[in-house]
């Protein structure tokens, strides 16, 4: 989750001698002019940050609280890379127009956009909005994370510090607002930007002290932003908190005793942080929430399949709590990680199959927004789980199976779907996963050997792990 790395090159200049001094006098002046009284250089940045850039897509009149299916654009992505690539990612997504693509405010491909206050740099921003303007996606920004003058760090352009914990850290209190100034100046330079989801898994709101959630912080910040963002625009839509919806041992002295089930049990100072948001918010049109259908200890209990109704248990306990908002799943995981936070243990059909059964379990929950986080590789040919190849080769951006399924489910199961139960064979109910619709199924076999299945009256194979799609 570091920077964005820029590669400028190499620059040869031939200039006498005499013209070199006066180049490095005027480098001097520009130095001290672009360089404020208090430290930290402002080279490079602008001071009118919303001024609406580029060409902004029409949005809808009246935006909905709901986006439904896509994925996160994170470190590495299409914007850059071989023409040929990137141009073929963008037809790629074309075909699926309105497909969500949500990007942070900084880091995960942004660089620092406020890096002095008051002096901008949405050069990163800019490149990322203007490709999904470009693919025809619906874009969300999610409003993490914060520049260094914020959080106790140094002003300027040169200053930023792209350490994990450093990244992750939260504003400090008397620059919430600030926080929520900056989040202002990007509603109004991206106007076709209506979602905004305020922040990334309570960063930085820990309470050493008190071993729990700085819920009251993040309240705080969050109904600051939230008052800012319906300033600029009554209509734009704004949710939170975005918490990691942690599950443990249910014999661990932090276990809820309340949201319990064969996956594990809830935190319960999880619960305790998003009950307090949830009665002293300023107010929501959506809910988001995250996490994984694996304990904290990288159980899947009993199973990596059935592992996944805890999904479906968090989103029936969300809304009851938040009286049915519409439901957010900012990222989610089934498929534990290792020491280098990896995803490459399962083969792509078996992946696949569990991903599609978490999809399911999301629905089944409440959900009607999700959004995949595409762990994009830079190079090279492989990228397990990613939505298509490395764009840094004419050759990348194809497609992978990945793609299909999180694009297709989109199609197939957009907001406001209304699913129908269909009838399976007795002995195939504990094998198969399924979600339908009055047009579609989606049929999972949950197995590592082929079956045959008969789901809604109709008979057929099934390889292991396949993901089977049918007509009605």
């Amino acid at each position: 989750m570091g920077r964005h790395e820029w590669y400028t090159g190499n620059r040869r200049w031939r200039l006498t001698a005499l013209l070199g001094v006066g180049v490095a006098a005027l480098a001097l002046v520009i130095t001290l002019i672009n360089t404020l009284p208090g430290g930290g250089s402002t080279a490079g940045t602008s001071r009118d940050g919303d001024k609406v850039h580029g060409t902004p897509a029409t949005p809808p009149e009246h935006p909905e609280p709901y986006v439904g299916w896509g994925f996160t654009h994170t470190q590495y992505s299409a914007d850059q890379g071989s023409g040929a690539a990137t141009d073929r990612v963008e037809q790629l997504l074309a075909k699926d127009a309105g497909l969500p693509q949500v990007q942070a405010l900084m880091g995960w491909g942004a660089d620092n956009p406020e890096p002095v206050k008051g002096h901008y740099d949405f050069g990163a921003m800019d490149r990322r909005i203007d490709f999904i303007r470009r693919s025809g996606g619906t874009p969300v920004v999610t409003l993490c994370c914060s520049p260094d003058w914020m959080k106790g760090g140094r002003a300027g352009v040169d200053n930023t510090d792209w350490s994990r914990a450093a990244l992750e850290t939260a504003p400090t209190p008397d620059h919430y607002q600030d926080f929520a100034d900056l989040a202002a100046t990007v509603a109004k330079r991206y106007p076709d930007v209506r979602h905004f989801i305020v922040w990334n898994e309570f960063k930085g709101f820990w309470n050493n002290a008190k071993g729990r959630w700085d819920y009251e912080g993040y309240t705080t910040m969050y109904n600051l932003v939230y008052q800012a963002l319906k300033k600029v625009d009554k209509d734009i839509m704004v949710g939170g908190p975005y918490l990691v919806m942690d599950s443990v041992d249910p014999r661990d002295p932090k276990a809820s005793t309340a949201l319990k089930g064969p996956w594990g049990a809830m935190d319960q100072r999880v619960l305790d942080a998003f009950g307090y948001w949830n009665k002293h918010r300023a107010g929501a049109d959506f809910v988001v929430v995250d996490g994984s259908s694996y304990t904290n200890d990288d159980e899947l209990l009993p199973d990596e399949f059935a592992a996944t109704d805890k999904l479906t248990a968090v989103g029936e306990w969300v809304r009851q709590q938040t009286r049915d908002l519409p439901l957010w799943w900012a990222e989610y995981y089934v498929e534990p990680s290792d020491g280098n936070d990896e995803r490459r243990g399962w083969s792509e059909a078996h992946r696949l199959a569990v991903h599609a059964t978490g999809m399911i379990a999301m629905v089944k929950g409440g959900a009607d927004s999700g959004f995949y986080w595409n762990p994009e590789e830079k190079t090279g040919p492989d990228c397990p789980g990613c939505l298509w190849t490395p764009t840094d080769a004419s050759g990348g951006g194809r497609g992978l199976p990945m793609y299909d399924l999180v694009s297709r489910f989109g199609q197939a199961f957009p907001p406001g779907t209304r699913y129908e139960t269909v009838s399976v064979a007795p002995d195939d109910v504990p094998n198969v996963r399924v979600l339908a619709d009055s047009k579609k199924i989606l049929v999972v076999n949950t197995l590592d050997r082929a079956i045959s299945a008969q789901v809604d009256g109709k008979r057929f194979d099934m390889r292991a792990y396949v993901v089977k799609w049918l007509d009605r």
